[in-house]
């Protein structure tokens, strides 16, 4: 029997990394292991692992406020996942699947406004990109009903806690896969429990 792994990175990233500490190619490769070796999985096949993403945001922008230009391209966090994408794509059995991402403007950051009274004045420093990924559910959602169709695989492993995937996942047991879910004790919508076969115990543990 083959199993196919599908990440869904924008989610696996807040789990295996932080904004300080970015996930890492290693951490990719380190929880496909764990998968694998799962007793679910440990005496089948893989197939092939999908990670579904985006090339980061590159492009300079004007800032509002006379905050000045920003290049995105040489923040850290962009010249990190440039780096993830780059080394994923040579690992074996690695197949990236790339949305993109749109730039939306400015918006105020989180928790940044004062609670004990009824005016401030916005500086650029209170601000940040809005950035939005496109693309990237679509993707995985096709790539769902094509393994289903093409009867490549017996089972697919989801890593993600969006509930958006019910509809490929329902799609994919009606043609007769089985559905494990990797969503590292996250709180779940109860429709990802009830259109999943079974939900395996990986722990978001650092690689050394």
């Amino acid at each position: 029997m083959r199993f196919a792994v599908l990440i869904d990175a924008g989610f696996a990233k807040t789990k295996l990394g932080t904004s300080e500490t970015p996930a890492t190619a290693k951490d990719f490769t380190g929880l496909v292991k764990q998968i694998s070796q799962h007793p679910f999985l440990s005496d089948k096949y893989l197939y092939r692992v999908y990670y579904y993403d985006a090339p980061p945001y590159a492009k300079s922008r004007n800032m509002p406020l006379n905050g000045g230009k920003y290049s995105f391209a040489k923040a850290r966090l962009t010249i990190h996942n440039r780096k993830l994408l780059a080394e994923l794509a040579k690992e074996d059995y690695f197949a990236l699947r790339m949305g993109e991402v749109r730039f939306r403007g400015w918006e105020l950051k989180r928790n940044i406004l004062p609670t004990d009274s009824s005016r401030c004045e916005i500086t650029s420093e209170y601000l940040r990109p809005s950035l939005q990924q496109k693309g990237v559910d679509m993707r995985i959602g096709l790539d769902i009903a094509s393994l289903s169709l093409k009867q490549q695989v017996d089972i697919i492993v989801l890593v993600t806690g969006d509930s958006d995937f019910v509809p490929p996942m329902k799609f994919a047991r009606k043609e007769g896969l089985q559905l494990a879910l990797v969503t590292f004790d996250h709180s779940v919508h109860t429709d990802l429990f009830e259109h999943a076969d079974l939900f395996l115990d990986i722990k978001a543990a650092a690689t050394d």
